[in-house]
């Protein structure tokens, strides 16, 4: 097997092994030796780049932190608003449907690793800048949307899409759910974008 021979590449790929091994079998499956082997890098490697557990974690909120921002970008890190608010629903909701079938497990892995910082305060500010980038993005198309408050707003959208994500992928009836359906999360994304811009305050 190949690898990448270039530093940026490396991390790339030791990033994206562990959260595939964190998405596998939680934290107790992180290891460096576990992302060396999965990764198929020479022994060390996964320590050379990333010494402590903690540095190997916050390499994981960042890339996290990458990979949802281009999903939510589209590919266009300066993306056009929506012109309109169904506009928006229908980017949300497609947003939504991507975590919950084809990333699944990428946001499983978002969920334990958000766990872990916790109970280890050292791991909170990484984690802090990591969520800061959606945010961000949240509030400028709320604010294109007609938003007066879009931060605080963009912090409401964060939690509901997180709470729903959570619901659907690690919940009580997250088995027993039938396979997200793109029309009922449109009517789910419509509902928390009118609470958001046309609620109080």
């Amino acid at each position: 097997m190949s690898t990448p021979s270039h530093p940026a590449d490396r991390r790339t790929l030791i990033a994206d092994t562990a959260i595939g091994l964190v998405a596998a079998a939680g934290l107790r499956g992180l290891t460096h030796r576990a992302v060396d082997g999965a990764a198929g890098l020479p022994a060390g490697s996964t320590s050379y780049y990333f010494r402590t557990r903690t540095a190997l974690i916050g390499a994981c909120y960042r890339r996290l932190a990458e990979l949802d921002l281009a999903d939510f970008d589209g590919g266009d890190p300066h993306p056009a608003a929506p012109p309109d608010r169904e506009a928006a629903v229908a980017a949300l909701a497609g947003l939504l449907h991507r975590w919950l079938t084809t990333g699944r497990e990428r946001q499983l892995a978002r969920f334990e690793l958000s766990l872990e910082a916790a109970r280890s305060p050292e791991l909170e500010p990484e984690l802090h800048r990591a969520g800061q980038g959606a945010r961000s993005r949240a509030a400028d198309l709320l604010a294109a949307l007609g938003s007066q408050r879009p931060a605080e707003a963009a912090e409401l959208l964060a939690a509901w899409t997180d709470g729903l994500l959570y619901d659907r992928l690690a919940g009580a009836l997250a088995r027993s759910r039938p396979t997200p359906d793109p029309a009922e999360l449109a009517s789910v994304v419509r509902r928390m974008l009118d609470a958001v811009l046309d609620g109080p305050g």
